[in-house]
Formats: structure tokens, sequence, C-alpha cells
């Protein structure tokens, strides 16, 4: 499987080289660090990864999270605690069938203090929680082996691939254009765009759209765009209401 480990600013070097120690046992190989906050090849870091320093020697370092997986048709957070206005997190083991049936997954891990933020879960398609005993706080590397064990080693049958899904770099376009155009018509304005823009994102992400669907949508949102703008310039309507008196009542 091409699955992908993605770290989110790591801190700790030490943590980056026994992270790749995980990967490899467990068959992963592609590592990607975004933002690292160490330097990920010292020392400490090679002592970690043993037999993993040529894997961590070939990590890829990307200066966002979003250009880490542009090229991934799935991505997979992990996250200890419930977030407002994102989906519950799941036991890996059901999102197991997910993340195979992918053909280009990946699998994201938060800074060692703080996990992923919100802004870093909105860019991923699902959540997992690993289930543990009261004492919930894993080391970065004890995640990524659980996780990479239950996505790459887990006794099931991987289903077939059935269809190709879109890219996030093709989703996030598209949530983009999406935002753009509830902001045109005034179905949202800047206080509650965000959380307006969560729920599309759940909504459309269940969804797993195919490159031609994210484009079927967008083709769909540059004609909604045209329509008011042709509008506009016949004087029939304004390009944009206020959203305060044109806003649906949509968001709970």
């Amino acid at each position: 499987m091409n699955l992908a480990v993605v770290l989110v600013s790591p801190k700790t070097p030490g943590n980056v080289g026994a992270a790749a120690r995980a990967m490899l046992n467990m068959g992963a190989s592609d590592l990607r660090i975004v933002a690292p906050r160490c330097d990920y090849l010292d020392s400490q870091a090679l002592a970690m990864a043993v037999h993993a320093a040529d894997l961590l020697r070939g990590a890829r370092v990307f200066p966002t999270l979003r250009e880490a997986l542009s090229d991934r048709d799935l991505s997979v957070g992990t996250s200890a605690r419930l977030r407002a206005d994102l989906p519950a997190p799941r036991h890996p083991a059901l999102v197991r069938p997910l993340v195979r049936q992918a053909a280009a997954p990946a699998l994201v891990f938060g800074p060692e203090e703080t996990g992923l933020i919100n802004s870093d879960l909105e860019q991923c398609q699902v959540t997992v929680r690993i289930p543990t005993g009261d004492y919930a706080s894993l080391n970065l590397s004890q995640a990524v082996l659980l996780v990479c064990y239950e996505f790459l080693q887990g006794q099931d049958e991987p289903p077939p691939i059935s269809r190709k899904t879109a890219t996030r770099e093709e989703m996030e376009a598209m949530y983009g254009h999406l935002q753009e155009t509830m902001h045109l018509i005034g179905y949202t304005d800047a206080v509650r765009a965000r959380h307006t823009l969560r729920l599309w994102r759940a909504l459309l992400d269940r969804g797993l759209m195919s490159s031609a669907e994210s484009r079927l949508f967008r083709g769909f949102l540059r004609q909604v765009r045209w329509k008011v703008e042709d509008a506009a310039a016949r004087g029939t309507t304004a390009a944009r209401s206020g959203a305060a008196d044109a806003a649906p009542a949509h968001e709970d």
C-alpha cells in the first residue's frame, strides 16, 4: 500500500527517528515532515531510527500540511479528543477498509505537545483515536506504530480498489471555490464562514468524490457566479446581498 505518514511540526529528533523505525516495522516507507522544529537528521534521530536510517534520510519536508497532502486521495488524522464541528474520531480498525481502498492514503500526526489542531483536522476526511486506558497520552512513535499496524498488518483482506478519488489538493481547491461562492450569494458571512464550511466538508468528504466529480461541482459553482454577475449586469439584482439578510437558517 502506498501509505504516507505525515508528521506535523515534530519537536524532538528522537521521536522522528523512532517514528521512522515504527514505519519500517510495519512496512511503510513514505515519511513526510511538515515544518519541523528540530534537525530530524541529527545523531539522536539516526540512533533511534536504527535500520530505518535510510527511510529517515529519504523523508520529504513541506512548509504546510496542504502541500504534504496535495497528491493524497485520503487523509486520516489522529486525535485523542472530540472537537467541536468535526466528526468524532473512530477506531483505526473501522477505518482500515477505507484506507485499503484508497490509492494514495495519508496518515497524519500532530506535534508532541498538542496533537493536530482543528485547522489540520479540517484537511482530513476521517479521524482516528487509538483506544487506551485512562492515561491516553502516547509517544509519537507509539502512535505511528499502532495505527500503521492497523492499516498495514491488520488481519483482513483488503477490498479491491473500485475507484480513484480526488486528491486533497483538488478537494481543497474545490472548498476554496465553494467558500467564495457562499460569500458571493450571501449564503454565509465572515463570522460564520468557517463553521459553515466545516459542515460542507463533512458532507462532501463522505462522498469520496472522484477528480471528475470535483470538477463537475466546480463547474456548477462557476455557473452560479456567471448567473449572479450576469443578473447584476442586467440590473435585475445585486451581485451580492447582505449575508445577515440572506443567509438561511442552516447553522444550528
